[in-house]
């Protein structure tokens, strides 16, 4: 699956040391933002919640990948729910932008797709927004236990699904 390190340690086989043209180093220098994502998507791949799975529709960019959750309990048990997640440039000093694909009635996710989970934030006033400390696999995990534990109809993003809830406490 780690398409792009193989293809910087290939392309440094093939080069050589850095006697090569200094011209042509330049167009191959890697971002900060893809040398943690080849480290990062190894380490989720190997701590993937069970009701996830990860595609990356293009390997060689880690930058971009999907994420489908299949709640196994709860309100949304044996639901299929898509996200789409693409980490930007400034990363690790910003989140990945997360938007959910899948059209849904929850409280903190909007039918446009839109998700409220703290981690996501760049700044909160709770301190529980993103941090650099933060990594791909903690925004997957927040992401699955937004059908679980984090169900948060105190604070909600989609207000009509929370009244929803509180009126018929039997389910979504």
């Amino acid at each position: 699956m780690l398409t792009l390190a193989s293809k910087l340690k290939r392309d440094d086989g093939v080069r050589g040391p850095r006697a090569s043209n200094p011209a042509s180093d330049s167009t191959r220098r890697v971002s900060v933002r893809d040398k943690l994502l080849v480290k990062e998507v190894a380490e989720l791949e190997a701590n993937l919640p069970c009701t996830c799975k990860v595609n990356f529709p293009d390997p060689n960019k880690l930058h971009y990948f999907q994420l489908t959750v299949i709640p196994d309990e709860g309100y949304y048990q044996g639901g299929k729910f898509q996200f789409e997640i693409e980490v930007p440039d400034a990363y690790n000093m910003v989140p990945p932008k997360v938007k959910c694909l899948t059209r849904i009635w929850h409280p903190n996710i909007t039918e446009t797709g839109e998700i409220c989970l703290s981690l996501l934030r760049e700044h909160s006033i709770d301190g529980t927004g993103w941090a650099p400390t933060r990594t791909l696999k903690d925004v997957v995990w927040g992401l699955n236990s937004l059908f679980t534990d984090l169900l948060n109809f105190d604070d909600p993003l989609n207000i009509e699904a929370a009244e929803h809830h509180l009126r018929d406490k039997g389910g979504l």
